[in-house]
């Protein structure tokens, strides 16, 4: 009781200096029926010596991706990360570093927010790329919006868009968001038996803003189709890809066959899967949409005395413009994680990254081989070219050979019955019958 005076006094002092009698009467605001009706049962005061203990305790009931074989994707990669890499972005120029709105003094944060962007260019062969997005998917639907901002004048299709129906659920659920406030109406373009691309029909996309598609989709299937999509749907639709960065080690990047716009994932450089996040998001352009691009441009020029400079040259967001001309609300691009990818990827150069794109892909196969061995597996769409990513059918419930492999001390995957929407889930089925 002698411990609670002093915390009483106090209590009865901030409540005089606001002007109300008891402590109810500051949580007069709250609902009753919401208020908590006991204290929270919180520990008593610890020493650092404790909280540390508790700390440990606590963070080693979590299953690390390294701690037992994981085959789980869908999205976000196992990946090994050179350990020069953390070692470097957290040196206190960069780790310390945020906006550079002075770029006299951010000559060095720069020029790296450059040569990222360069890379990312030369990765994916469009000249433009900004300094980085949140993920995939706000890239995805910021590049669809930069789309319709280009195209909707000279459309047919007035504020349509159309994207692959294999579009993962939770990216299309982050396009859907982004668009419904602007009046653009979303339509899917079907896939064959092969789960490629169903390249005919994609005819009807012609005059729309954009089509956006993925390469791999989401079943990991690298769709040799694509590369005639940009001559069906014509040059004035847009066509928006995703991409897995690291499969352009291998295979032909968009801007070769077509694209407009390349967006992605970026974790596979620079950081693991950080339980999803924080991550960051890739996003490249021709110079048509140079304007429309959200985001942040570095650019490179020279100084007064002649010296090589780097400075923002297009900021596009709100906070540097007025707000009613920004084209994105994108308020902070993941600079430092981004820092990190370019390191990643200065480390691999284009011959370690053919050697690591290489890698994944054989082992894809070699999984692929050993599971079409087990008569009661079924790999989905055996006859395309996967890569990271293979769909498997069993025989019964997916989610409870999870919890088996689980006990096991097994990663195996992730259950597309919570991925998939109800109308794939049965476009499968019915192929299959």
């Amino acid at each position: 009781m002698v411990d609670q005076l002093p915390n009483l006094g106090r209590e009865k002092e901030m409540l005089n200096e606001l002007g109300l009698e008891t402590i109810d009467d500051l949580f007069s605001n709250i609902p009753p029926n919401v208020r908590s009706k006991e204290s929270l049962p919180l520990p008593p005061p610890q020493s650092e010596e404790e909280i540390w203990a508790d700390a440990n305790r606590i963070l080693g009931a979590n299953i690390s991706l390294d701690d037992r074989p994981s085959f789980l994707s869908a999205g976000l990669s196992r990946n090994y990360v050179p350990s020069v890499v953390g070692m470097l972005a957290t040196r206190g120029e960069f780790l310390t570093s945020y906006t550079p709105y002075q770029p006299e003094v951010s000559q060095g944060m720069l020029q790296a927010m450059w040569e990222f962007q360069t890379m990312i260019s030369e990765l994916v062969e469009l000249p433009v790329a900004n300094v980085s997005m949140y993920d995939a998917s706000t890239s995805a639907a910021e590049a669809i919006t930069c789309a319709v901002r280009v195209h909707n004048r000279k459309s047919s299709q007035k504020d349509t868009i159309y994207v692959s129906e294999f579009v993962p659920p939770h990216r299309l659920s982050v396009i859907k968001n982004y668009t419904q406030g602007a009046g653009i109406e979303i339509k899917l373009l079907k896939h064959d038996d092969d789960g490629m691309l169903d390249i005919q029909n994609a005819v009807i996309a012609k005059g729309s803003c954009a089509v956006y598609v993925e390469q791999p989709n989401c079943f990991g299937i690298l769709d040799s189709g694509l590369a005639e999509l940009k001559s069906i749907i014509g040059n004035d639709t847009c066509l928006v890809v995703g991409v897995d960065v690291v499969s352009l080690g291998h295979i032909q990047p968009p801007g070769l066959w077509g694209a407009d716009i390349v967006v992605g994932e970026g974790q596979s450089f620079g950081i693991g899967p950080t339980g999803g996040g924080p991550i960051y998001g890739i996003f490249a352009c021709s110079q048509k949409y140079l304007r429309q691009m959200p985001g942040r441009v570095v650019g490179q020029s020279w100084d007064s005395d002649g010296n090589l400079a780097f400075t923002l040259t297009l900021s596009t967001r709100e906070q540097h413009i007025r707000r009613h001309k920004a084209t994105s609300n994108i308020c902070s691009n993941e600079t430092l994680i981004a820092l990190m990818g370019s390191i990643h990827m200065s480390l691999l150069g284009p011959e370690g990254l053919n050697k690591l794109s290489m890698r994944i892909a054989a082992n894809t196969r070699i999984l692929q081989n050993h599971i079409s061995s087990i008569n009661e597996l079924k790999i989905q769409f055996p006859d395309s070219l996967h890569f990271r990513e293979i769909a498997i059918r069993l025989p019964g419930n997916a989610s409870e050979l999870l919890e088996f492999l689980d006990s096991r001390g097994i990663l195996g995957g992730f259950d597309l019955g919570e991925l998939l929407t109800n109308e794939i889930s049965e476009w499968l089925v019915n192929k299959d019958e």
